[in-house]
């Protein structure tokens, strides 16, 4: 099995718990300065920093999802590269799979990314001081269409109704 740090996620399947690891902060950008036209602004990464603390979810995967999985990231276009992370969990300490993006260009992530972040944040309960961290971010206030957002809220409204 492979476990794979996720700063957050949406829909909860093969949840194996909350994580957080050291010496790490959570930033937003595009690589090479590409602007993303999936989420039009910052996407997440993760950035060495000494002292900072980055919370998120761990998912249990077979070794078998992992070139899909590097797909998923872009991998294979440059986009971001896999690191072997050390996280601590309730259970005790995993070497996890995570995602750093190649020449980031730091700027402000949308409003609706960042709503799936802090979504994705209160549903895996991470701590309410990084929820609030989360909901404090400041966003580049693009308000045009997204439609993979159309489709992740029609999912959840889906999932609702099925309840």
């Amino acid at each position: 099995m492979l476990a794979k740090a996720v700063f957050t996620h949406l829909v909860v399947q093969n949840r194996h718990g909350s994580l957080f690891f050291q010496n790490f902060k959570l930033a937003f950008g595009t690589s090479e300065g590409n602007m993303n036209s999936r989420w039009h602004g910052g996407v997440a990464t993760v950035v060495e920093s000494e002292g900072d603390e980055v919370w998120g979810v761990v998912w249990k995967m077979g070794i078998s999802s992992l070139n899909s999985l590097d797909i998923q990231e872009g991998v294979h276009k440059g986009i971001y590269e896999p690191i072997e992370i050390k996280v601590q969990t309730a259970g005790g300490d995993l070497i996890c799979r995570c995602y750093q993006m190649n020449k980031c260009v730091y700027g402000l992530t949308s409003p609706q990314y960042k709503q799936v972040m802090c979504m994705g944040a209160k549903q895996n309960d991470l701590p309410l001081q990084y929820q609030k961290m989360l909901e404090d971010i400041q966003t580049n206030d693009y308000s045009g269409p997204i439609p993979i957002m159309d489709r992740l809220m029609d999912a959840i409204r889906n999932i609702r109704n099925d309840e």
